[in-house]
């Protein structure tokens, strides 16, 4: 596995982003918990070559939002087949499969997790997918396992020092 040539991280939503909760209000709302923690991390590749995009199985107006809110473009939802999406978009992007981590929960995201030259997931995924991965994180889904990720990845590729620095010259220009 060569980390240093991944350039673009996928991730899915419910059990990755959030919580995996899914809360329904009386007026047809649908609320997902999303990490502050995993929010940065996602600002953070903002100052690097890699890219973030989201795929998922559900549609959700909170997740849109969420999305909207860290400049996440690549967001598709009601995907049943991530990988044909994911194979799309890799081409979309000039890019294989060599160059892509993903991190996913369960066994709908192994159809990619295991075609990634670095697959993840939190540590509350199942054990059972937890032994087929590269890297568990210690951080459960919504708690910061993004995060967790994405440091992992800066970090094994040396920019991880010249990215804070980037993002606390930037905050106090600001």
């Amino acid at each position: 596995m060569k980390i240093d040539q991944i350039s673009l991280i996928i991730t899915d939503c419910d059990g990755v982003l959030s919580d995996g909760k899914v809360i329904y209000g009386s007026d047809g709302s649908e609320l997902k918990n999303f990490s502050a923690k995993d929010g940065l991390g996602i600002r953070l590749l903002g100052y690097t070559d890699i890219k973030i995009a989201v795929i998922t199985g559900r549609s959700s107006e909170a997740l849109i939002r969420r999305c909207s809110d860290l400049r996440i473009s690549l967001l598709f939802q009601k995907i049943h087949n991530k990988k044909k999406c994911a194979e799309k978009l890799l081409n979309d992007l000039g890019l294989k499969w060599e160059n892509t981590a993903v991190i996913g929960d369960d066994w709908n995201d192994y159809p990619i997790l295991h075609r990634a030259a670095l697959s993840a997931a939190p540590a509350d995924a199942p054990s059972d997918l937890q032994d087929k991965v590269d890297l568990v994180t210690s951080k459960p889904g919504g708690a910061g396992a993004v995060r967790e990720l994405i440091e992992y990845i800066i970090k094994a590729k040396g920019v991880y020092e010249q990215t804070i620095r980037q993002f606390i010259n930037d905050l106090e220009n600001s």
